[in-house]
């Protein structure tokens, strides 16, 4: 009797708690502390060699935790080489690999989800929209006539068609329901934005200086490009220059030349303001300048910068040094302009993404 009084005032004392939760509060008790390990904090991509492999490193947000080959870590195989991009889709990245793979991770965990190993030829990039994702391919990279955008359906993770593009596809961008395409050459030169309608599949084309790579919308809804200019070593040298353009006309409204023989790297955006690499150094300039900033913010010193990132007042540049020893990511405090940490990533380390 006693036992049957102690169960009956357990039910009722239940029934008590559980109706005076909302659903919403059972939903945040549900609702697990964390998504994965590697949530919260920086991805650093390292390329690898033709002897080792590529891997992806975590750096937390308050630069607390550190973990490299975090791919190898979790899945226990490597990623293969040359790792060159990852692409955000919800809750899963897609690593993007040379040797003609692209792998499927849990963005958080990374734990592998599936591998695209076909249809594929040197990918480079991979954006994302309605239930699709767009590769940019090179093919031979010295043959003009066999570049295109794999189409990949993202249920069965399989490339459905391809479509031709013209040399050296190379970053891409979803924005109002068009693909935004920018064509450094593969290993030698283009000058063109390629528009694609999502719709239509209809390409427009836009020209700009020669070597265009990374790009972003800017605040007032532009397309920013900056375009690297033929080197001098090619024997073709030519400018530099960071354009925008209107989207809603496909038109160039400002081009920002450097002078004779100056070659910005890298670009990145953030709040308002332009970031570029220049000569072992940082620029910053508004996105409504109309004349390139004539002193750096920030001079980095004799590295081999390869990727740069802005977020939160912190810059961070990768550093891939002779290309034969582990690389670093770099963080310096845009509040003062200094150096704050630095960290020993992988092989030819490269771009930056937050988690």
């Amino acid at each position: 009797m006693k036992n049957r009084i102690k169960f009956l005032t357990f039910i009722m004392v239940s029934a008590f708690v559980l109706s005076a939760c909302s659903s919403d509060d059972i939903n945040d008790l549900e609702r697990p502390a964390t998504l994965g390990a590697y949530e919260n904090g920086l991805l650093v991509i390292a390329e690898g060699g033709s002897s080792i492999s590529g891997s992806v490193s975590f750096i937390s947000n308050d630069f607390s935790t550190t973990e490299n080959t975090i791919f190898s870590n979790t899945n226990a195989e490597e990623l293969g080489s040359y790792v060159q991009s990852i692409g955000f889709n919800g809750g899963l990245a897609y690593i993007v690999v040379q040797n003609n793979n692209i792998h499927v991770v849990n963005r958080y965990t990374f734990l592998k989800d599936a591998t695209i190993s076909s249809g594929l030829n040197l990918p480079r990039y991979m954006a994302f929209a309605n239930g699709k994702g767009y590769v940019t391919n090179w093919g031979d990279g010295f043959d003009p006539t066999d570049d295109f955008l794999a189409v990949v359906n993202l249920q069965t993770n399989a490339v459905e068609t391809t479509i031709p593009m013209s040399e050296g596809p190379e970053q891409v961008l979803v924005h109002d329901n068009k693909l935004y395409i920018s064509h450094k050459g593969g290993y030698g030169s283009n000058n063109i934005i390629s528009v694609m309608d999502l719709s239509s599949n209809i390409i427009n084309t836009i020209t700009v200086n020669d070597v265009p790579d990374e790009m972003f919308i800017n605040s007032a809804g532009d397309l920013v490009v900056l375009s690297e200019g033929n080197l001098a070593w090619t024997g073709n040298e030519s400018t530099a220059s960071i354009t925008t353009i209107n989207l809603t006309t496909n038109s160039v409204t400002q081009t920002l030349a450097f002078a004779d023989g100056l070659h910005p790297e890298q670009m990145a955006y953030d709040n308002g303001n332009i970031y570029y690499t220049l000569n072992g150094a940082i620029y910053k300039m508004s996105d409504s300048a109309t004349s390139l900033p004539s002193s750096p913010l920030i001079n980095l010193g004799n590295i081999t910068t390869y990727g740069m990132s802005v977020k939160n007042d912190k810059l961070f540049v990768t550093d891939a040094k002779d290309y034969v020893s582990l690389g670093d990511l770099i963080v310096y405090d845009l509040n003062t302009n200094d150096k704050i940490h630095t960290f020993e990533v992988g092989l030819i380390a490269s771009k930056i993404y937050f988690n």
